[in-house]
């Protein structure tokens, strides 16, 4: 089964070039939807996220207290770290045990979302596409979102840069234009490395 990662930094549109690679067919297995589901009441990472961050960071519905959470942790690289780094062994887990199903079942190609990718991920993956895109164009999609200038900017400048993401993929994708130009750049590298794999999709 030939694993395929996607991962880029916030804004950049990784999640938009996942779902192309899902509308043809892939299964997406997406790191961010499984870190919500360890981060509900009862999910796995609830009670470790109270322990290092404090009785607020659990709502009283037993849920992760998001906006909490992110104020004490997008000012703070280690506690952003610490939080990473807890939500990724449960999201980690639960992708391994997808993947090894999905092998028994014999499927062909398997894709990771990762906005982070961390060592775990990276070994996981037989390929990675990192998506980049023009630092602007993130904040105009970021403020979409409802997130002002300086609290996306912050966001960003948290996470690692467009060379940094690259250094640790093998292929890259600029996203800095339109539907169009995205549609065109996934589709060749679904055709000079997915089709060649006779990953046909």
């Amino acid at each position: 089964m030939f694993v395929l990662g996607i991962t880029g930094g916030i804004g950049s549109g990784k999640s938009t070039v996942s779902g192309i690679l899902r509308e043809k067919g892939l299964l997406v297995l997406d790191a961010d939807e499984i870190s919500r589901n360890v981060t509900e009441p009862g999910g796995k990472a609830i009670p470790a996220i109270a322990e290092k961050f404090g009785a607020r960071a659990v709502n009283a519905s037993g849920v992760m207290n998001r906006k909490a959470v992110s104020s004490i942790v997008f000012s703070d690289k280690k506690k952003l770290d610490e939080l990473s780094s807890i939500v990724h062994q449960y999201v980690f887990e639960e992708m391994e045990d997808r993947l090894e199903k999905e092998r028994e079942k014999g499927t062909k190609c398997v894709v990771l979302d990762v906005p982070i990718p961390v060592r775990k991920f990276t070994d996981m993956c037989d390929q990675i596409w990192v998506v980049t895109c023009d630092d602007e164009v993130r904040l105009a999609r970021l403020a979409k979102r409802g997130l002002d200038k300086d609290e996306a900017k912050r966001r960003i400048d948290m996470q690692m840069t467009d060379d940094e993401y690259c250094s640790l993929g093998d292929f890259s994708i600029d996203n800095s234009w339109d539907m169009d130009s995205l549609n065109d750049k996934v589709n060749t590298l679904i055709r000079d490395q997915l089709h060649s794999r006779g990953i046909r999709i």
